[in-house]
This record gives structure tokens, C-alpha cells and sequence, in this order.
């Protein structure tokens, strides 16, 4: 009965989450990145008028180490890359669906907060996602979000003047990164739709009180994580969230925060991608752009 029990807990958790492999989604692969050309499922499409100006983006490839593990991911940087020494810059460290060109929409927006490249704003594939090599593991994660922190310091970019803004599951590294020494310590924390933790993960699935390590090895615990963040926090979450559900992910990582200041925004309608339409792009911007200028 028991071996049953867990049988079907892994088909639901299998076709509900993709906890495996590690939560990571491992069926993302692509011939070449297409930005604005892509034609795939994406949770909005922007106009025209938040086109990112050719001389405005750079694609490029760093190489992570993860302990000997070396892997070159894809980056891309929006904004004018002779002026990180004196801009504010946006991490994005996006969720675990697809690769860049899902989330492109999303780093445009971003890109726009404030005006047309207002902030600097770069994204990456983790190893494992989209052109990046490797096989994603948590410890890579980091390791990626970590090499492109320290592109950014080598080109000026200070601690003062860098955001970090995970989304789902980018909120484990964006937490990491504010929490811990790195190449680079965020002045600022934004966490759009995030998890509590893998173990609390599994148990929204499964409805069954069973240890998570009985179907991941991740070790992810932002709710505890986050008690060693300091910065300045914003969270963001759908009250309709049928992924990570409100109540039982975001709300348990904001209350455990304890740090300087913090904003929470509730977004009444909106389910797990697509807070920022639900909220309406002008206003979505504008609540960024406030936080950051606080």
C-alpha cells in the first residue's frame, strides 16, 4: 500500500510541477535564441514600444565553474554596456520553464522600467537551459548567477547599484545571492512568485505528509533563507497562484523576512505568470521603479 501511495504521488508531482529532474525543466531545447522573433508559448507579448534598440543588447556566453563542474551559459545584457560603472543594474534570474526566449518578454519589461533602458537589466540560461552546457544542479544555479554577477563587477557595476529579481524558481538564487558573500552583494531584493521551499513544495503536491527527499535532492529553503536577508525586500505574488499557492509559499518567505524594509503586493486575479499583466504594465513598472528609487 505504502510503495502505491508513493507511486501515484510521483505521477501527480511528475505532471504537476516537474519536480523532476530537481525541479528543473529538462525538456527546453532549442537551435538558436530568437527574442522578439520567438513564436512559442509565452504569458504576454509586449508592443512595439518597449523594442529594445539593437545597440542596447548584447548576447554573449561566460564560462561557470561549479567546483571543477565548468559549463559556458548565454547571457544577455539590455542596456548600454560602456555605462554599468555608473547605471543601476537588474539581475533577472528566471523561473524553470524553458530558456530566455520564454522570458524575453519579461527582461523587456524590466528594461523599460523608468524608460526605454533606464536600467541595465541581464538574464542567462542556467546550465541545462536553453544553449547553455551542462546538467542543471543546484549548486550550479548559483554558480551560473555568480558568474554573472562578478561580469558585472569587472565592468564597474558596485554593490549599491544592483538589484537581484528572482522569479519562481530564480527566487532560490536571487535569495542566495542577498543572503550570502558572492561576487556581489545585491542592495536590493525583488521576488516575483517564489517558493518556500522544496519540502513544502512537495506536500502542496502530494497532499501527503511524506519528506520531499523521497522525490528530489534539492536542499532549496527560502523562507529560511531569507531570515539572513537584510536588504531592502519587495515581493510580489498572484493570490490566484495555482503553482506555488500564496499562502503556503510567498506569504511564508515575507513573514520570516527580517530585514530593514519590505513591500509586499498582493495581485488579486493573477495566477502564476502572469502577475504583470494582471497588474497592467504601467503599474507593474511603476511599483518597481519606486522600490528601487526608495
Amino acid at each position: 500500500m505504502r510503495h502505491s501511495i508513493i507511486f501515484l504521488t510521483l505521477v501527480l508531482l511528475s505532471s504537476c510541477l516537474r519536480l523532476d529532474d530537481n525541479l528543473y525543466n529538462s525538456d527546453n531545447t532549442i537551435s538558436e535564441y530568437k527574442f522578439d522573433n520567438y513564436e512559442g508559448e509565452v504569458d504576454f507579448v509586449l508592443d512595439t514600444s518597449y523594442k529594445i534598440p539593437e545597440n542596447k543588447f548584447l548576447m554573449f556566453t561566460l564560462t561557470s565553474d561549479d567546483e571543477g563542474d565548468k559549463a559556458e551559459i548565454y547571457a544577455v545584457y539590455l542596456g548600454d554596456t560602456s555605462t554599468i560603472s555608473e547605471d543601476t543594474v537588474i539581475m533577472y534570474c528566471h523561473g524553470n520553464k524553458d530558456h530566455m526566449d520564454f522570458y524575453w518578454q519579461r527582461a523587456k519589461l524590466l528594461a523599460n522600467v523608468g524608460g526605454n533602458c533606464h536600467y541595465g537589466v541581464m538574464m542567462i540560461d542556467y546550465r541545462g537551459f536553453g544553449l547553455s552546457e551542462g546538467v542543471t544542479t543546484e549548486s550550479g544555479l548559483y554558480a551560473d548567477v555568480n558568474v554573472s554577477l562578478n561580469w558585472l563587477k569587472n565592468k564597474g557595476l558596485t554593490n549599491d547599484r544592483l538589484v537581484i529579481y528572482g522569479f519562481s524558481l530564480g527566487s532560490a538564487p536571487a535569495t542566495e545571492m542577498s543572503a550570502e558573500n558572492y561576487s556581489m552583494k545585491p542592495s536590493k531584493l525583488i521576488l516575483e512568485s517564489p517558493f518556500a521551499s522544496a519540502e513544502v513544495m512537495v506536500h502542496d503536491a502530494s497532499s501527503l505528509a511524506i519528506p520531499s527527499s523521497y522525490f528530489t535532492n534539492l536542499k532549496i529553503d527560502n523562507a529560511e533563507k531569507i531570515k539572513k536577508v537584510n536588504q531592502p525586500f519587495l515581493w510580489i505574488h498572484g493570490v490566484n497562484d495555482a503553482f506555488l499557492a500564496m499562502e503556503t509559499h510567498g506569504e511564508i518567505i515575507y513573514k520570516n523576512y527580517n530585514g530593514e524594509y519590505s513591500e509586499a503586493v498582493r495581485v488579486d486575479g493573477a495566477d502564476h505568470g502572469d502577475v504583470p499583466n494582471t497588474m497592467g504594465f504601467v503599474e507593474y513598472m511603476t511599483v518597481i521603479d519606486n522600490f528601487i528609487k526608495k
